[in-house]
């Protein structure tokens, strides 16, 4: 009876995520925005009945979560409004067709699309943005909805550790760098690895991803120009991971993208397809115009997050304008608009909000509303566009409002707290082996979270801790902490939800989250092989 008691801290912190797993893959499956809801509440329960955590410091949590929602809800709202804007003037169509005459073979335009391109945007926003521009093109081309999400969500995953200019890897390691525990070259031997464990993934989870939209047959018959493709962006993603923790994304999506539309131009590797209409001679101008609105969000979406240029500085500058007391919580406001709830119910708790740097304003509504005007879409078009967005974000809102809830009640409690005691646990579990589990550690803080970054504030110091006890090399384990949070955005609910409301792909996270969970227990393997070759190289020195 003892053990049992010892053990249930740990059996009742992993039954909620069960039950969600449950709710969601069931042959009857809840939808998202009703079982992420009501387990968020059962947790509320569990934490006040049986873990005793203070009432009001739940609450407190519970508003830090309503606030963190505006984060990803702004994100889809934008990537949705800027998909019906592209389709109301006619963008996607002529990208559509541009793309059939560079070659209209199905498996170079989902690499360029779903893979390189994607890749790139990655590297320059994150925030599950590849995901949400490049899903409604490939289906835009003729893919199935379902489909392309399952395949985005599975490409969405290499390029992460140093998606968003680096953000997982330098500010997610940040706190154990503020604390004297690692130094800028710690970091930099961190994302060495990191980049390494992600290159060699590379030779198998994009064939993977394509499997579930395409056949065998037709993976072998384009294998050529799939691995010319994979390398275009990898190659010079592991070379700059060698010397910096900032851009291998960004640049290896860049480099990939201009060589993979310039190898399917010439067909270099792909069977020859006949496309099965016409396609009709599109000008430079059309596709120059087409693609418009896409140059001009890369290039807002590069110019605000590159440190050196200034102005992602100016865009985080929390410098207060101005604050006001409600009593309940400060409300601040900065230079930068971002909008602070402090000391929410006098609890300590606090929650803000970047106006201006969350790829949501700026770049995807700004976009929006300049092409609207410059493509003279009327009155009537453009208002259809702002309705039909506003309605496909209220079942998303509901669901990420239970998923942010969920994570904020599943963290209090400190050492405590729900997600460490699962952490501890495996850790304890595994001992010396925890290599080769430690990723799955870092996939589960992203599926909790729906963010690298976050699975490695959280789980940073617990694997530099778990690494230190069992005598494992710190920066290998913590390299498996930030690649088990890349390939966990597979299975992460946020980024389900968000390209499903996307493509508007109703009650079916749990569907996809069946088929992820194989693709990115497949990276977990290749993660766990790769560390005991790291493993055995620093012995063997």
């Amino acid at each position: 009876m003892e053990a049992f008691n010892q053990q249930l801290p740990l059996v009742l912190s992993i039954f909620p995520v069960v039950l969600l797993i449950w709710l969601m893959v069931k042959k009857n499956s809840v939808p998202s925005y009703i079982a992420l809801p009501g387990v968020a509440f059962f947790i509320y329960l569990l934490q006040i009945f049986y873990f005793k955590n203070d009432f009001m410091m739940l609450n407190a949590n519970a508003a830090a979560g309503v606030v963190a929602t505006l984060t990803p809800i702004t994100v889809i709202f934008g990537a949705i409004f800027f998909n019906r804007m592209m389709e109301a003037t006619g963008c996607i169509n002529v990208i559509r067709q541009w793309l059939g005459n560079i070659n209209p073979n199905p498996v170079a335009q989902l690499m360029i699309i779903g893979w390189a391109f994607a890749f790139m945007i990655e590297g320059a926003s994150g925030f599950g943005t590849p995901a949400a521009i490049a899903a409604p093109i490939l289906v835009g081309l003729g893919f199935k909805p379902m489909q392309v999400a399952v395949f985005a969500l599975i490409m969405n995953s290499v390029p992460v550790s140093f998606g968003a200019v680096g953000t997982p890897t330098w500010f997610g390691f940040g706190e154990l760098k503020k604390s004297g525990i690692l130094s800028d070259a710690d970091i930099l031997a961190i994302g060495k690895e990191t980049g390494l464990i992600h290159f060699v993934a590379g030779f198998i989870i994009p064939v993977l991803a394509l499997r579930f939209i395409t056949t065998w047959a037709e993976i072998r018959k384009n294998i050529g120009f799939i691995y010319l493709s994979i390398l275009a962006c990898t190659i010079p993603y592991l070379l700059l991971a060698q010397v910096n923790y900032e851009f291998p994304s960004l640049v290896g999506g860049g480099i990939g993208l201009l060589l993979s539309v310039f190898l399917a131009n010439k067909g270099v590797g792909l069977a020859k397809t006949e496309s099965a209409e016409a396609q009709a001679k599109l000008t430079t101008g059309q596709v120059l115009k087409a693609l418009a609105p896409l140059g001009l969000l890369m290039l807002i979406l590069i110019v605000t997050r590159i440190q050196q240029l200034g102005i992602k500085g100016l865009l985080n500058d929390a410098t207060p304008l101005f604050a006001i007391n409600f009593g309940i919580f400060d409300f601040e406001v900065s230079r930068a608009l971002i909008l602070s709830f402090k000391n929410i119910f006098g609890q300590g708790v606090s929650e803000s909000y970047k106006t201006l740097y969350v790829p949501a304003f700026i770049p995807f509504v700004i976009t929006v509303w300049l092409s609207l005007i410059f493509f003279r879409v009327s009155f009537r078009d453009s208002f259809k566009v702002y309705y039909t967005t506003l309605g496909q974000t209220i079942k998303p809102l509901l669901a990420l409002f239970g998923a942010l809830v969920m994570v904020k009640f599943m963290m209090v409690g400190g050492d405590n707290s729900m997600v460490k005691t699962i952490g501890n646990s495996f850790a304890q579990i595994a001992g010396t082996n925890w290599a080769y589990f430690a990723s799955y550690l870092g996939a589960i803080g992203a599926f909790f979270s729906g963010s690298n970054t976050v699975s490695n504030l959280t789980f940073g110091s617990i694997q530099h801790s778990i690494a230190t006890q069992v005598h494992l090399p710190t920066d290998t384990v913590l390299a498996l902490q930030s690649v088990g949070g890349a390939m966990g955005n597979m299975v992460c609910i946020n980024n389900i939800i968000a390209v499903c409301s996307v493509l508007d792909v109703q009650n079916q996270e749990g569907a996809i989250i069946k088929k992820t969970a194989i693709p990115m227990f497949i990276y977990g393997v290749i993660a766990a092989i790769m560390a005991a070759i790291f493993i055995a190289f620093k012995v063997a020195a």
